[in-house]
């Protein structure tokens, strides 16, 4: 967050992601569009049904990298929104991101040839099914139910939340391989353009996917956990 100007619901939303462009990537995953005029980001998030408090505890994780919410003040946040904002950031990867990704990376892998075409595939591909694999499936299935049977009242014992502090997985090796291809050995003249665009997406993707992981870490955790201990 801005640290000499602190951000409160009484800021004006433009003025926010004048601040920090990255945040508009944020609006659609809370169901909120563009044309909010000079309205402040408390009147916007009334409009659009989305808690303040929540709105702008994850655009802080956005914009400071050591900003962290108190786990006490997490406690008497309205979380109603959280999975659907989760769920958004879900689609986004998967039939925004991966997509484009693919579709210039593809011409990147055709014309590098048999030296190097089949290890950037390979190394994509590992990368897009792990990030798969732990948001789809293992996300979606197994962890976004068992908070959803929390809030109803029930406590599902064959599952608890410090599971899945531990299936975190680290990708990042897989993708420095990646970006080693496309960066450093490929060819000079094999398509320097497109090639430095899509660095520029995947680092892109992979920073979005850094900050989500943080939302689920320093946000979800706790306020499962506090969910879990209500139940006990």
């Amino acid at each position: 967050m801005n640290k000499t100007q602190p951000i409160s619901g009484k800021t004006k939303l433009a003025e926010l992601i004048a601040g920090n462009n990255r945040l508009l990537q944020l609006l659609p995953r809370f169901g909120i569009q563009l044309g909010f005029g000079d309205r402040s980001i408390e009147e916007v998030c009334r409009i659009n049904e989305v808690s303040t408090e929540l709105f702008l505890i994850i655009c802080g994780i956005y914009s400071d990298r050591s900003f962290k919410p108190n786990h006490t003040d997490l406690q008497h946040i309205e979380m109603r929104g959280l999975l659907p904002y989760l769920k958004a950031s879900h689609q986004y990867y998967l039939d925004e991101r991966f997509p484009h990704i693919e579709e210039h990376l593809q011409r990147i892998i055709e014309a590098s040839g048999p030296k190097y075409g089949p290890m950037l595939s390979h190394f994509y591909d590992e990368y897009k099914q792990e990030v798969m694999r732990h948001i789809q499936y293992y996300e979606e299935e197994v962890v976004f139910p068992y908070i959803e049977a929390l809030r109803k009242g029930e406590k599902p014992t064959s599952y608890n939340i410090d599971e899945f502090r531990h299936n975190h997985t680290n990708i990042q090796d897989t993708l420095d391989d990646m970006m080693n291809i496309l960066v450093k050995y490929l060819p000079g003249d094999i398509l320097p353009t497109e090639r430095i665009e899509i660095s520029l997406d995947i680092m892109e993707l992979s920073a979005d996917l850094s900050y989500h992981s943080r939302i689920e870490d320093d946000v979800l955790i706790p306020y499962v956990e506090s969910l879990e201990n209500a139940l006990s």
